[in-house]
């Protein structure tokens, strides 16, 4: 059987790709913190972790560990953004949302890295905030933009082996984060989106199977934004 990891991967755009992996014939690991995941998959494991707590994680490869000796497929989907102005965010702000979206993705592929067999997949999960650094979250952009660099270079570590890494970089999307947006922002997205609307997560997933699926694809930031312009 092959095994995958998505973090973040009980809600929204990871447990989108966690169906789709479990569709393919995965086991999936997937990460999660805030209220106890109770939904029950066959071959699916929700592991709630804190991923700014780096001792956890540390924990959750041990135990991905204990349960199979290869890892297939890596999904690093998990983020944070804490919403502060540039001056109100402070140094712990700051570590916390780049110990979820980069620090913690790093360790997990840098101690899982002798079992990850060849023509294995490695996703992340980017952001149009990367992309056009307009956001009123300053520190979520640049961890954002990190995750792509991340993706960008680990190609060379792979390069001979056939695994690809790829980022995936989401517009809005219509998620239970941005569902809980006002009216009147949710308006302004969608006249700067050419499609007129939010994503929906199945039209996201779908750039995540498009990599997993061609194994030419490799180093490669594809945007599904739909026509989006911050301008």
């Amino acid at each position: 059987m092959k095994y995958a990891i998505v973090t973040g991967g009980t809600s929204g755009i990871g447990l989108g790709v966690s169906k789709m992996l479990l569709e393919k014939g995965y086991y999936v690991f997937a990460t999660y913190v805030g209220p106890d995941f109770t939904d029950q998959m066959l071959n699916y494991e929700a592991v709630k972790i804190d991923q700014s707590q780096r001792h956890e994680v540390y924990q959750f490869i041990e135990y991905v560990k204990s349960k199979s000796d290869h890892v297939d497929c890596i999904v690093c989907n998990a983020g944070m953004s804490i919403r502060k102005s540039f001056t109100e965010t402070t140094d712990e702000d700051w570590d916390r949302q780049m110990e979820v979206a980069v620090n913690s993705h790093y360790i997990i592929i840098r101690e899982l890295y002798g079992l990850i067999p060849s023509g294995s997949r490695i996703l992340f999960t980017g952001s149009q905030m990367a992309v056009h650094p307009h956001a009123t979250v300053l520190s979520y952009g640049v961890t954002k933009s990190a995750v792509c660099a991340l993706a960008k270079n680990l190609v060379k570590e792979f390069e001979g082996t056939g695994t690809t890494v790829n980022a995936i970089i989401p517009g809005f999307v219509a998620t239970p984060w941005q569902k809980e947006k006002p009216e009147e922002i949710k308006q302004n997205i969608y006249r700067k989106t050419a499609i007129h609307r939010f994503a929906s997560v199945e039209e996201i997933v779908d750039a995540y199977r498009f990599c997993i699926d061609n194994p030419f694809v490799n180093g490669s930031m594809i945007e599904v934004n739909g026509g989006y312009c911050y301008k």
